[in-house]
């Protein structure tokens, strides 16, 4: 189930909970040191070498029991107790250039700046090239307010217990968390915290989609139309449909301006590749649209606006609108029950709520809300490192892969176009908020396998990548 964002005091409410229900603290520190192994073994390799930069309280426990978790990687632990005197034993263990570092200095307890010495640790720590892994926290980092108390680790990735908390995810923590990761089930007692700010994860998608039966055939698995690329920008389109392909939804169909018609429909087999004409209108069968994906040439025919706004507006079946077609939506309620998607990175939000993108960074959580607000109470999935997803009321879900990989052009194309195959099929339709979840979540979750088998893959790799 989705993991609540928590604030330091319920984290110690929870623990004391739990150490009050007789679970003993040395076997909940067990079970974080073998999470940590769990998750580090499959993203390693059997040459890479991990230190562990402990400090003397339980924080440094985690680390030194993940480490005997960890023996196949043969890690090193370096105790730091007295940073002025163990400055010397970091710089030595430095030298033999780990391929990853564990930061268990400090936990949630840190209130004050870090003095000369430790912030000298900390900074030469930050000066390896070596993937950073923090542990609960970045040492630093002030985890209720989200400000790093004078010096903070720059981690790569933040490995939190039990669930995150809520200054991981202040703008200002931004530079030193990374990529956060919950490890949640470690032995502590149930959750006593609900929030509407929820972190997904994997188990939560476990029956989605629903699984096919031997009886099925493509027309239980809906039509999806797809309005996209133009003159400089077919690429998009063809992002999308292979991102839409993913999905497999029974049919697609997808429209692009005339001049790209030729290179979209020689690089896509599967979907079915018509052009723009004067009446074009979606197949009267499609169970779901999705349109924008590089529909951003400036000659573009004006009906084709008109067209695919009053589609939003009014057609009964899920409308998902990405890219260029932000710029066409009208604001205001819709005339339909069925349900209504976008999906803006940062800038678009910005741009849609006439304000500076730093403001937009600065209040996510906020600015999503309002966005879906403006736009008939529409579904907002606000792309970017822990992706968004939800409306102007209830629960807003953080999502916990990707990696910066997908910053690269055409990553946006392929999520829309996955997004919107999944919308399209009827058995998905009925719960669109996890089938939202689902499609952010294995699309970042291909990113992570991508950046695990090599580093400089590209965007087109990216649709084969994705599993569902």
């Amino acid at each position: 189930m989705p993991i609540p964002v928590i604030t330091v005091d319920e984290m110690r409410s929870w623990e004391a909970a739990t150490w009050s229900a007789g679970i003993l603290e040395a076997a909940v520190i067990d079970q974080v040191g073998q999470a940590i192994a769990n998750w580090l073994l499959p993203r390693t390799r059997s040459s890479d070498s991990i230190l562990v930069v402990a400090g003397r309280g339980h924080n440094g426990d985690d680390g030194r029991t993940a480490a005997k978790y960890l023996v196949e990687r043969q890690p090193s632990i370096i105790e730091i107790s007295d940073p002025a005197a163990d400055i010397r034993h970091l710089e030595e263990a430095l030298t033999r250039h780990p391929t990853v570092i564990l930061d268990c200095l400090f936990g949630i307890g840190i209130n004050r700046d870090l003095s000369p010495q430790w912030s000298a640790i900390v900074d030469r720590i930050n000066r390896s090239p070596a993937t950073m892994i923090a542990i609960d926290v970045p040492s630093g980092l002030n985890a209720q307010t989200g400000r790093p108390m004078g010096s903070c680790i720059e981690a790569d990735y933040t490995l939190t217990v039990g669930a995150a908390k809520s200054g991981m995810l202040a703008p200002s923590a931004q530079p030193f968390v990374g990529y956060i990761r919950v490890l949640h089930d470690v032995g502590l007692t149930g959750l006593p915290a609900r929030h509407e700010i929820l972190f997904s994860q994997s188990d939560d998608f476990r029956h989605v989609p629903p699984p096919r039966r031997a009886r099925d055939h493509k027309g239980n698995f809906g039509r999806l139309a797809i309005g996209a690329g133009s003159v400089g920008y077919h690429g998009a389109a063809v992002l999308a449909g292979r991102g839409a392909m993913r999905a497999q939804p029974g049919l697609i169909t997808l429209s692009t301006a005339p001049d790209c018609y030729f290179p979209v429909a020689a690089q896509l087999q599967q979907v079915m590749v018509n052009s723009f004409g004067k009446d074009w209108q979606p197949h009267p069968k499609s169970s779901a649209l999705l349109f924008g994906p590089g529909l951003a040439a400036p000659n573009l025919p004006s009906f084709l606006v008109d067209t695919l706004t009053d589609y939003w507006r009014m057609a009964d079946f899920p409308v998902l609108v990405d890219a260029s077609g932000l710029d066409w939506l009208p604001r205001g309620d819709t005339h339909t029950d069925y349900p209504r998607v976008i999906t803006p990175h940062l800038g678009e939000a910005a741009r849609l709520l006439d304000r500076h993108p730093r403001d937009v960074n600065e209040n996510r959580v906020e600015s999503l809300r309002e966005l879906s607000a403006q736009f008939g109470g529409c579904w907002v999935v606000l792309k970017g490192a822990h992706s968004l997803v939800g409306r102007h009321q209830g629960p807003v879900f953080v999502n916990a892969t990707g990696n910066p990989g997908l910053a690269q052009g055409g990553s946006g194309d392929v999520l829309a176009g996955f997004l919107a195959g999944l919308i399209a099929q009827p058995r998905c339709q009925a719960d669109i908020e996890t089938t939202l979840r689902l499609g952010v979540w294995k699309h970042g979750e291909a990113a992570d396998q991508l950046q695990w088998e090599r580093n400089n893959w590209t965007i087109e790799d990216l649709p084969q990548a994705i599993h569902t």
